[in-house]
């Protein structure tokens, strides 16, 4: 069997990750940096096995700061005849730059306070939840062979349209960090006045502000690409911290328990991943005649708020049309079919002993 083979552009913390795990599953990882001894470095560490760019890998991450993605996604595609995906945390800007049949954006959720290649974990992107944003009509085939990487790596796909992904990021990631800088300042800037501040922080305190050390440089680019989207987010919370700051203000008590409580259960509520198998429920979907099929269902399933445990694409032997086979929650199955209809597909449902 031809092994696989995979390039990496960019060989930091997320790079360096994806280098580890490709290789742990048996492919051949070609890698390059910007800097000279982070590539020899990577190449000494066994997190890729060559240095450069191999022209015929079959997939090539862009993993390189987000104000240099597009250049280099541009280069990817000029040097490699596979397909090219990214793992950057803003996505309008970029996909609405490619036009390009063989680019898929994706934007792997996963990260840590680690930095560079020294932070390395072959596991990173293990049970993490892994964006894909395909551009309208792109093919069957190649959405499918992105995805099915991103499968292999341990991640659980969502496809999401670009612009939506940047408003939802705004509020799940950009603006928990830019938050936890905002807090950890203040009780920065408070140890001046008292120096007992700092050693009273306990574990709520250090829970909340965690993401605070993550490296700082990344959210300056993120901060200039996402910024209309993060400025609504922030007022958001600013506007929600003014009503609390009135609530205990007024000594509203009652009002305080409903939002404490609302928060409470909000929280409980958070989605998780499918674990256990007694519990979902296979559907088979005939993939249509018209490019993009595929990248649509997965996002209705993302739409609807669908877990999507595992899936395959069944290939026709009498022609390229296929069945997606897909793995998904029982207590989710008659909402994602009745979508799927109203759709113009024909989905199968098929119990797993």
């Amino acid at each position: 069997m031809t092994q696989k083979r995979a390039n990496v552009f960019g060989l930091g913390l997320i790079g360096g990750s994806l280098g580890l795990a490709l290789s742990s599953r048996g492919w051949h990882v070609t890698g390059c940096d910007s800097v000279g001894d982070i590539e020899r470095q990577a190449l000494s560490l066994g997190v890729i096995h060559q240095i450069g760019v191999d022209r015929d890998a079959s997939i090539t991450f862009v993993a390189t700061p987000v104000s240099s993605i597009a250049e280099q996604v541009v280069r990817a595609l000029a040097e490699t005849t596979g397909i090219v995906t990214d793992v950057g945390g803003v996505k309008a800007h970029l996909v609405g730059q490619i036009n390009d049949p063989r680019f898929i954006g994706g934007h792997p959720m996963a990260g840590s306070e680690l930095i560079g290649l020294a932070g390395a974990d072959a596991k990173l992107f293990e049970s993490a939840v892994w964006v894909l944003t395909p551009s309208v009509g792109i093919s069957d085939s190649n959405f499918e062979q992105v995805a099915g990487v991103v499968t292999e790596l341990g991640s659980e796909i969502v496809v999401l349209d670009p612009q939506r992904h940047d408003q939802l990021v705004a509020i799940v990631s950009h603006l928990p960090h830019l938050t936890a800088a905002a807090l950890m300042c203040l009780a920065s800037e408070r140890s001046e006045e008292h120096v007992a501040v700092l050693r009273l922080a306990a574990g709520g305190f250090r829970d909340m502000t965690r993401v605070a050390s993550g490296h700082p440089a990344i959210w300056i680019d993120i901060c200039k690409e996402n910024r209309d989207a993060i400025v609504i987010a922030l007022d958001g919370l600013i506007d929600g911290l003014a009503h609390m700051k009135q609530i205990v203000e007024q000594g509203d008590s009652s009002e305080l328990m409903k939002r404490l409580q609302q928060s409470r259960i909000a929280r409980s509520n958070l989605p998780s991943r499918v674990r256990d198998l007694m519990d979902v429920v296979e559907i088979r979907v005939p993939i249509p005649d018209r490019s993009g099929a595929a990248a649509e269902i997965f996002t209705l399933a993302a739409e609807l708020g669908v877990n999507i445990a595992n899936f395959e694409v069944a290939h026709s032997v009498e022609g390229e049309r296929g069945v997606l086979v897909l793995v998904v929650e029982q207590s989710s199955q008659d909402m994602f079919r009745g979508g799927l209809i109203a759709r113009g597909f024909r989905p199968i449902l098929h119990q797993i002993s």
